[in-house]
Formats: structure tokens, sequence, C-alpha cells
């Protein structure tokens, strides 16, 4: 990383924790709960839950005998800020990895990752000619029977420049955007090219399918994910936000909830962030205050029993370390009993 990368990479840092405990995506405030209330909870959640967080194998990281392939999907769709008028059409990409011994007579479930700051489609597990080592991470968990074969989705919320993500203030505003793109435009364009459980496009075929779909992301990809939790609960079961936060007000999050039409037991939200991260004290308050929310609508657990789970690992900082950690951890969780 040259001198410039790592001074934006700085202000970045200083910007989202001055900005993690506001709304991410609205204008919104909330009063924090005090310091005994929060140390009383983290009590709580650390009696409801014996899952803990693993670490990746140093070997995942080595190339897998049975590697799986990336795809690049080009697609359609519309500029962010004027999406209704659709005056601007744009062309974009994002990277498709599709598991060993993919077959059109199999149906796969499909997760969507987005990427956080000056960042692109690109950054998490690269191309097919400079695939990343977590490609070989995921790869070396699907052979071992640790994640089941499934298709993961690599898209940007970049707009019109590939630098958008690197605007922090820009980036608020284009994750709040990004579900029109995603949910009109993207989900359409790759599950009808790969095999998933939607039995076809339309948005009645998609909404059948939410139980065997979902979306995750770090950093900023993390505010992303609770954009889709607000205006994509039909499409999405599974979510996995990590160290970023869109409120600590948890009654909004409920209410949006309520607002959907879903019920408690109908979504499940893998979270997890390290105890050095700037965004962790935000990011738990987030996820505590949903967990107490008096309704129920968030419960905490480590098992479909409950919808809202919270892991931490201790001394992890705001990395790719971090970010990999998580999302091997959450790929596991989901659609697997513990």
């Amino acid at each position: 990383m040259n001198a410039e990368r790592r001074k934006a990479a700085w202000i970045f840092a200083i910007l989202l924790l001055a900005a993690m405990t506001l709304t991410a995506c609205q204008d919104r405030s909330s009063e924090s709960e005090d310091a005994d209330t929060v140390k009383e909870e983290k009590g709580n959640q650390e009696k409801s839950t014996s899952y803990e967080l693993e670490y990746i194998p140093e070997e995942y990281r080595e190339p897998s005998e049975y590697p799986g392939r990336l795809e690049k999907l080009t697609y359609q769709t519309w500029e962010s800020f004027s999406y209704e008028e659709k005056s601007q059409e744009l062309t974009k990409e994002a990277w498709v990895y599709i598991p060993y011994g993919y077959s059109e007579e199999e149906q796969y479930n499909i997760f969507y990752i987005s990427h956080g700051g000056w960042s692109d489609e690109t950054t998490i597990m690269g191309t097919d000619d400079n695939p990343k080592t977590f490609k070989n991470v995921i790869d070396n968990a699907i052979e071992a029977g640790e994640i089941q074969p499934l298709i993961l989705v690599f898209p940007t919320y970049n707009n019109t420049s590939e630098s958008d993500s690197g605007d922090y203030s820009l980036a608020l505003q284009l994750t709040d955007q990004f579900h029109n793109e995603l949910l009109n435009d993207l989900l359409p364009a790759v599950e009808s090219k790969y095999s998933t459980y939607a039995a076809d496009v339309t948005p009645e075929g998609l909404i059948a399918s939410r139980d065997y779909r979902g979306f995750g992301g770090f950093s900023m990809g993390s505010v992303n994910t609770w954009c889709t939790f607000r205006y994509g609960l039909d499409y999405f079961r599974y979510f996995m936000p990590m160290s970023g936060s869109y409120t600590t007000d948890g009654e909004y999050m409920a209410e949006l909830v309520k607002e959907s039409g879903h019920e408690w037991d109908d979504f499940f939200i893998f979270s997890a962030s390290g105890t050095e991260d700037f965004a962790y004290s935000a990011f738990k308050q987030q996820i505590m205050n949903m967990g107490n929310v008096p309704d129920g609508t968030f419960r905490f657990a480590d098992n479909e029993e409950g919808n809202l789970l919270f892991l931490e690992r201790e001394g992890y900082e705001h990395d790719a370390t971090a970010s990999e950690e998580y999302t091997y951890n959450g790929l596991k969780f989901f659609w697997k009993d513990i």
C-alpha cells in the first residue's frame, strides 16, 4: 500500500469511528445505554451461546486439489441516484465463485458478499487470472465438508466510478441505494445463469427461494448488509454483518422487521467483530440493543431457535485477517446444524 493509500485508509478509519454511532443510511439519532447496562447485556450474551469463532487452518490458504472457479458476470443496471428515472444505463461487473463439481442438475445455496471502503468486486476473492488466498480457504473448507458447496457473488456498490467506495459520505449513500440494483438487476442476472433454488427470476420466484439466499459484508460492506436487511428481507433469509453498524436504535431495527411482515423466526443474523476494531463499540452496541428489544423481534441464540448471534475475537482489528475469519465462520454456520 503506497503512502497516499495508507493516508486515505487512516482518514477512513477516523471518519468511520466518528460516524459509526450514527445511522448509516439515514439521519437518525438514538440514546446510548449506560455502561452498566451494556456490561450486563454482555454477560447475558456470553451465557446464551456456546458457539465460538474458529481460526482459519493455515493449510487452507494453500491451493486445494478440488478448486472452484471464478467467473466474471456482466450485467446492466442504472445510475444509483437516478435509478427510478432510468435515465443513465450502466454496465457493471460482479465476480461469481462456482464450487468444484458444480452441476446444472443440482440446486445451490447462494451468498452475496459486499466489499468495504476503497475496494471493488475483485477485492475479496480476486479474479480468475489472479485469485486471492481467500478463494483457497473456501475451496478447502468445501472440500473438508465444513461448508456446503455454494455459489458466492461479489458485487460492487461503486456507481459511476471505481473509486466511489473511497469517498466515505458517498459510500454511505450508495449502500442505501444499492438495493434497487441488487433486487431488480443483479439477482436476476446471476440466478438466471446459475442453478439456485429460484424457480425463475421474477420477484415472486426470488422471494419464494429466500431461504437459500444470504447477504453479508465487512466494514462498509456491513453497512450494505444492514441496508439489504432493511430493503430486501423478502429476498434474503441469512445476513452476515461484520464490524460496521447501521444504528444503535434496536427499536428502530425491530420496526423494520414489523414493517416487512416477517416474524422473528424468519431470518438469521450472524454478526462478528474484534475487540480492538475501531468499529467494535458501536457495532456491538447495535447488536445488544437489538437483542434486548422487549418484544422478542431479535433473540440471542447459537442456532435457529433464535435469530441473532454475536461473536467477537479478542485483539482483532479492522483488517482483512478479521474479515476473512468472520466470513469463513459465517459460511460454515449457515445452512448447517452446529
